[in-house]
């Protein structure tokens, strides 16, 4: 077998079988295969596609590349969240206590942030002591013992997914769905878990611009679990304004709690509460709708938030941080206005330049080696439909003494419009995927 042969049947439309897809990644993982090779195959890909079956291959070659994490001994239906990323996500941190408090085990790897979007790790880690690295038994027995564990991604889970994305990202085969789902989905299968909620982001503040790709994305993603025996289902959630008020690690810290405590914003409230009924009727704990007053009963009585707090004590965090988040959380004094420049109604927030601000505060990275400042990040004070005056604030930004406001404040400004006429309402959940 060649790789010349294989690249040339994929850039003329043929179908690749399991050998040749298993050929080109586990050699180009092993060395033997050239980058020039791979990116060729890879743009390939981008323009040929891949049907059902070669997706639902490709996949489980990447995941089989390196360690899978094996649930079994878990009691219990156990099911996966992942978001495709957003600005103001914090959504891991509330429906997480919420589920494990209904008896559904939350076993999870997260990521870090890169780029515009917030990563749940870095969040979790801006509570002073928590520990996001954990030894595989101490993951399990908390799980075991409190129903919950969140942890980074081991070094050597998916190795094929790293090196490939590597390469997508340096030869413009990123945007390509079946290598988005593929990528996405096998981490998912490596993780172990028996079924995923899958939260899709659409719109400004999203990866996918336009419902019609979020909605391709969440069909191949659906459908590849399926094609392995997983449950799932898709949630397209807006993303054209940030999640919830807060953007940055501390910041989202704070508004999670808050939102346990039952005085969250009423998007964030929402998606959360849809999210979890849906991990909730995967898990067999009843209709969907069933799920969704279990979810609403679990923030009413504090169920949930006593979890949080087991949660953060288990990994090591200080579980004060739940009654006194303000005093405990690293996080800025120094705060500086962002006001509207004009009167009118807001249309339209350029939600990843408001992503891109935080970063540019230090609540981000721009490579993997950047250090991020817990204390920094922007709070959403109006957001779309709301009626402003010119002068009047609009936003907040925590400063600290390295932050770059100035650029910060040039991308705010950028990104709001204004008009005399109120835009359409746009809901927080756009669509369903089964």
């Amino acid at each position: 077998m060649r790789a010349y042969d294989i690249i040339l049947k994929k850039r003329n439309g043929g179908k690749l079988t399991k050998e040749e897809i298993e050929f080109m990644v586990n050699g180009y993982v092993k060395g033997e295969i050239p980058d020039y090779q791979m990116s060729a195959f890879l743009m390939a890909i981008y323009f040929r596609h891949m049907d059902t079956e070669e997706r639902a291959i490709f996949t489980e070659v990447m995941a089989n590349s390196g360690d899978k994490v094996d649930l079994s001994s878990i009691p219990g239906i156990k099911i996966d969240k992942h978001s495709t990323g957003g600005v103001g996500d914090k959504t891991t941190l509330v429906v997480g206590p919420i589920v494990a408090s209904l008896g559904v085990p939350v076993a999870k790897m997260s990521g870090r942030a890169l780029g515009h979007t917030g990563g749940t790790i870095d969040k979790l880690e801006s509570i002073p002591g928590f520990r996001t690295s954990l030894t595989e038994e101490e993951f399990f027995e908390n799980v075991r013992k409190i129903g919950i564990a969140v942890v980074g991604q081991t070094a050597n889970l998916v190795p094929a997914d790293k090196k490939i994305y590597a390469l997508r990202d340096a030869t413009a085969t990123v945007d390509e769905v079946s290598l988005i789902a593929a990528s996405i989905m096998s981490k998912k299968l490596a993780g172990g878990a028996d079924g995923y909620v899958l939260d899709v982001k659409v719109g400004s503040g999203a990866f996918m611009k336009t419902i019609e790709q979020a909605t391709e994305l969440a069909e191949a993603m659906v459908g590849i679990a399926k094609s392995h025996g997983k449950k799932a289902v898709a949630v397209l959630t807006n993303m054209d304004v940030p999640l919830g008020k807060m953007v940055g690690n501390s910041l989202e810290v704070l508004e999670a709690i808050e939102t346990l405590k039952g005085n969250g914003p009423e998007d964030f409230t929402q998606l959360c509460i849809t999210l979890s009924a849906w991990m909730c009727h995967l898990a067999e704990k009843g209709t969907y709708e069933e799920c969704v007053q279990l979810a609403k009963n679990a923030l009413e009585s504090g169920k949930a938030f006593e979890k949080f707090r087991e949660f953060v004590k288990y990994q090591g965090g200080n579980p004060e941080v739940v009654d006194k988040p303000k005093e405990i959380l690293p996080m800025t004094d120094k705060i500086v206005e962002f006001t509207a420049p004009e009167d009118g109604y807001i249309t339209a927030i350029d939600t990843e330049k408001i992503g891109i601000a935080s970063n540019y505060l230090g609540a981000g990275r721009k490579t993997k080696e950047d250090t991020i400042d817990y204390s920094v990040g922007i709070e959403i004070i109006k957001k779309l439909g709301d009626y402003v005056k010119k002068g009047e604030p609009i936003a907040k930004m925590y400063v600290s003494e390295k932050s770059d406001t100035e650029t910060a404040r040039k991308l705010l400004l950028e990104s709001y419009k204004f008009s005399p006429e109120k835009p359409e309402h746009k809901p927080i959940i756009l669509g369903i995927v089964k």
